[in-house]
């Protein structure tokens, strides 16, 4: 990280184990703000679990999850993932998780519900204020469709789309937590290279016009190289490297441990 640049997280030394296994192993690892970084390793490097501890499904079992937010400091482990989310944390998931039996709209509603100001009471009476918030997230749900392209579906079922399009919905019901950190876990896994490409000018833009932060897990090493500003490598749930794209493919540890002979590919 240059001295100029602001973090917005900072992992310090965090563990997991799971029983006698060490999915996680002291990592270190920081994002900072506007910043797009990634995430790589083997399969069952603990990639996925690094992701896991730190938006709250599992409480490490050491170490340090701290978050940097409008000049305030916070230390975040064992939060629950709803208050993360609240804090401004935002993921999809390396297997799609939408209701597929709603509508499009219904779906980017559902991930504006931590933003809803609306009681249990309010919302079975219908006051006023109930409605007319009801009608703020409809639109400003919208708003998020039209941004990632998926407006033309709105009413569709969530079934129903495209692979490419569902994986696309996945993000936009994320970006409607309004995040400052977004989490992508594998978004390009199952894409050809169409949805592939769409999708690496979809990030690119998230950040530059909505000044988000991203971390993405990835094998696409394509994707992953044209897209990272930084790139962190776990083997082992031990960290074994971290720098830019050209200073990661020629890495000897990145290469023996996860690139191999695709960097003579």
């Amino acid at each position: 990280m240059k001295p100029s640049e602001k973090r917005i997280l900072e992992v310090k030394k965090l563990t997991m184990d799971f029983g006698g296994l060490r999915a996680i192993n002291s990592l270190d690892l920081d994002i900072c703000d506007k910043e797009i970084a990634a995430l790589i390793g083997p399969n069952g490097a603990g990639k996925t679990t690094f992701f896991n501890c730190i938006t709250g499904i599992y409480k490490p079992t050491s170490g340090d999850v701290i978050i940097h937010k409008n000049g305030n400091t916070e230390r975040i482990n064992g939060v629950k993932p709803n208050l993360i989310t609240k804090k401004g944390f935002a993921r999809t998931f390396q297997n799609i998780r939408l209701f597929g039996n709603m509508t499009v709209l219904e779906n980017v509603m559902i991930g504006r519900h931590c933003r809803s100001k609306s009681s249990v009471a309010g919302a079975i009476f219908r006051h006023k204020s109930n409605r007319q918030e009801e009608k703020d997230i409809v639109n400003f749900s919208y708003d998020i469709l039209k941004k990632i392209g998926l407006e033309a579906s709105v009413n569709e079922l969530a079934n129903n789309l495209p692979y490419g399009d569902q994986r696309r919905l996945e993000i936009a019901r994320a970006l409607a937590t309004e995040p400052f950190l977004l989490l992508l876990d594998e978004p390009a896994a199952g894409m050809n290279p169409n949805e592939t490409a769409s999708l690496t000018d979809l990030i690119i833009r998230i950040r530059d016009e909505e000044g988000i932060s991203i971390l993405l897990i990835e094998h696409d090493m394509k994707l992953v190289m044209k897209l990272s500003e930084r790139i962190f490598v776990v083997d082992y749930g031990k960290k074994i490297a971290q720098g830019t794209p050209e200073e990661i493919k020629s890495n000897p540890n990145v290469i023996k441990a996860y690139l191999g002979e695709e960097t003579n590919a």
